[in-house]
């Protein structure tokens, strides 16, 4: 990866974990699939109509759409729904990166260097430690649902990188036309009926800006990036910068949403965000080293 694009890394990974604090900010009485409905669709429109298709078939746009967004947002928003914290699904959704790294390998034949291998244990290593210590805390269901989360976006990033679409904000957008006529569907039959029109009701000034938010921050330029950068970069040099969302997730939580984390949890973020920056340079050095 080039200078630039580690810039870019960073700037989607910030975006990102603020996000989750958002997420939780906004939701309120809105039933979860619903309001994710409502993001994509923002997401969807006008844009859809401003951008050109991105020249993959369509096969590839629906699949992106289907993992990278519905399958990864609806069980998120759900497992929040259900008692995930916004700080802690910051940090078990970046089991994707283990994920993304393994199908990539299986499927692309992308093979991590051992900086990037002694990185993602780093992080394994994390993850089991405030498992471990908040596990107790959080209902199982929210967990599971929260690592689906992360499988869906796995298998999301290795079609993304898999389909060499330039266009990484057209992909973004034109993914997005599987996404909300099924979550509304989804929401109708789960929530029921009467549920879905006390959320449209309940829709005020609070989503409407955490919809912006996450429709216009972390949907269009995040994945917008995002997409651009798997197009440009082989999925285990991109996704380990995403190790970065958590230590911004559970200090905005902490910070906005007094979700205090543990004393071993903090001296995680703090090793773990340090140890990745510190990576950046010799990692990107030893996997291609005539970027600048």
């Amino acid at each position: 990866m080039t200078r630039r694009d580690q810039a870019l890394a960073a700037l989607v990974a910030a975006i990102w974990g603020f996000n989750f604090v958002v997420i939780d900010w906004g939701m309120g009485e809105v039933p979860p699939l619903l309001f994710l409905a409502v993001r994509f669709l923002a997401v969807l429109v006008p844009a859809v109509f401003l951008l050109p298709r991105p020249p993959v078939p369509w096969r590839t746009i629906l699949a992106v759409g289907t993992f990278m967004s519905l399958g990864q947002f609806g069980f998120l928003y759900v497992a929040m729904d259900a008692g995930m914290p916004p700080g802690l699904a910051g940090l078990v959704l970046q089991a994707q990166v283990v994920l993304t790294i393994a199908l990539a390998a299986v499927v692309l034949r992308e093979r991590p260097t051992r900086p990037q291998v002694a990185g993602v244990l780093l992080g394994v290593v994390g993850l089991v430690v405030v498992g471990l210590g908040r596990g107790g805390h959080v209902p199982a269901v929210a967990l599971l649902l929260c690592l689906s989360a992360a499988a869906m976006w796995a298998i999301g990033n290795v079609v993304s990188r898999a389909s060499g679409a330039k266009g990484g904000l057209s992909l973004t957008v034109w993914s997005a036309l599987v996404v909300p006529l099924p979550l509304v569907v989804l929401s109708l039959l789960i929530d029921g009926p009467a549920a879905v029109a006390d959320g449209v009701a309940a829709f005020g000034g609070r989503a409407a800006v955490s919809t912006l938010y996450t429709a216009g921050l972390a949907s269009l330029v995040g994945y917008g990036l995002f997409n651009g950068l798997l197009s440009r970069n082989p999925s285990s040099a991109v996704v380990p910068w995403i190790l970065l969302v958590p230590p911004v997730a559970i200090g905005s939580a902490w910070a906005l949403l007094d979700e205090v984390p543990s004393a071993g949890e903090t001296r995680r973020r703090c090793a773990a965000g340090a140890g990745r920056a510190g990576r950046a340079g010799p990692l990107e050095q030893a996997q291609r080293p005539d970027s600048e």
